[in-house]
């Protein structure tokens, strides 16, 4: 029996030696470990897999296939737009009226005189377009969350906004700056200004501040109801809800519409002119009545023209923009 224990014991004491062995940090670990620290297993660096790859012939024959196909469209859009300019500029040289109408219309001469005018001119529209583009954002926004106001209390409230939004939509532009500029006048109240510019500017904000409010109640119609319900359930009461967390998507999503208004704003702001205020229009008009030439008028058109494009390609870019990041699943 002492034999059979005292042979247990040695396998035991050789079992403990190896495990000891096998769990040191290599101070007489067995050969496996000696062998693991002499050849570390390697792994595949990525940058190499991305060296190796080559597209397959078939890849390649596509994207030249694609390359080509793109020349060709440009090229046969070049090639029409070409002939389609080719075509109505014979067409307009050659009709009979053409020599009139070029010293009519085109004359370098009156250009030339015409364009520090209407650029000393300019002035006055600009300021117009932005300090009315301003009143009419926040004005807009007013009439639009009034609209939106819920609950029987607020009636009076949303019956009058849109009384007003109604009127001024049906309003012509031309006849609400008529009665602005010649009918306020008129009144002779005390301390309300004559200023053509400044009458003829709050004719713009008048009517455009109807458009801009059918443009924020677009956008926050938009939002669905449950961005509202979720904020009400957190707590935010049904104003702090508008703020934070309607308005911000709403206004978002309506920033295409609101530039364009401010292009056609940009163009409005040339009638104030028939109160007498000299803007670019009018400064035109006054050199065109001088010398019975319309060149000056011509040279107006272009210089709004040259303001308008940039604006509208910055307002047509970022449409595709906010259209592609919505499509692809990303915040707008």
């Amino acid at each position: 029996m002492s034999a059979e224990a005292g042979t247990g014991l040695r396998k035991g004491g050789d079992q403990g030696g190896g495990q000891e062995g096998d769990q040191s940090g290599g101070r007489g670990g067995g050969p496996l470990r000696k062998g693991l620290r002499r050849n570390p297993p390697t792994e595949p660096h990525p940058q190499g897999l991305a060296d190796d790859y080559r597209p397959s012939a078939r890849r390649l024959a596509h994207e030249e296939y694609r390359r080509s196909r793109s020349r060709r469209s440009a090229l046969i859009a070049g090639a029409s737009t070409l002939a389609t300019a080719v075509a109505l500029y014979l067409l307009v040289v050659n009709s009979p009226g053409w020599e009139a109408t070029r010293k009519a219309f085109f004359n370098a001469d009156y250009a030339r005189r015409a364009l520090p005018e209407v650029i000393r001119g300019l002035r006055i529209n600009l300021e117009l377009m932005l300090g009315c583009g301003v009143l009419i954002l926040f004005f807009g926004l007013l009439l639009a969350v009034l609209r939106t106001l819920r609950g029987p209390v607020f009636l009076p409230v949303r019956l009058l906004a849109t009384a007003y939004v109604d009127f001024f939509l049906g309003l012509p532009m031309i006849i609400c700056l008529l009665v602005m500029i010649t009918g306020v006048p008129a009144l002779r109240l005390t301390g309300v200004t004559t200023d053509p510019m400044l009458l003829g500017g709050a004719a713009l904000v008048l009517t455009y501040s109807a458009y801009v409010s059918e443009v924020f109640r677009a956008g926050i119609d938009s939002v669905h109801p449950s961005q509202r319900a979720a904020a009400r359930s957190l707590g935010l009461s049904n104003a702090q809800a508008m703020r934070y967390v309607v308005l911000p998507q709403a206004v978002r999503r309506v920033v295409p519409p609101l530039l364009n208004n401010l292009v056609s704003l940009q163009k409005d702001t040339g009638l104030v002119s028939i109160g007498g205020a000299i803007d670019a229009v009018y400064a035109a008009k006054i050199i065109a009545s001088r010398s019975f030439n319309y060149t000056p008028y011509v040279v107006a058109g272009l210089v709004f023209i040259v303001l308008t494009v940039p604006l509208t390609r910055f307002t047509d870019w970022l449409t595709r923009r906010m259209n592609r990041r919505q499509h692809q699943g990303g915040a707008v």
